[in-house]
């Protein structure tokens, strides 16, 4: 398990939220071909190391929020709302300050 920092609640064990996909991901417009949307909603990295997520609080504000964290480490390199800018605070997987 490790620790989430959500930008409405503060910082909270994992198990408190659903993973949303990849926040990096560019949804095609709606009149694109079929190859298109096959592509973006099939054809994706695996990235090792620093990624962008959607995380849902659910068992807390229920907000929407984005982490990047790194997916070798579980390091969470910054968070913030799903919309908007992102803190440029690191935290440890334990959710310590770095």
């Amino acid at each position: 398990m490790f620790r989430l920092t959500c930008p409405h609640c503060g910082p909270r064990d994992q198990v408190e939220f659903n993973y949303g996909g990849d926040a990096t991901v560019a949804v095609p417009d709606l009149n694109a071909d079929e190859q298109t949307w096959f592509d973006a909603v099939y054809i994706r990295e695996n990235p090792r190391g620093p990624h962008t997520e959607f995380w849902q609080h659910v068992a807390g504000c229920r907000q929407w929020i984005r982490i990047k964290r790194n997916t070798q480490t579980h390091e969470i390199l910054a968070y913030g709302a799903a919309t908007g800018p992102m803190s440029d605070e690191a935290t440890t997987s334990e959710g310590s300050d770095k």
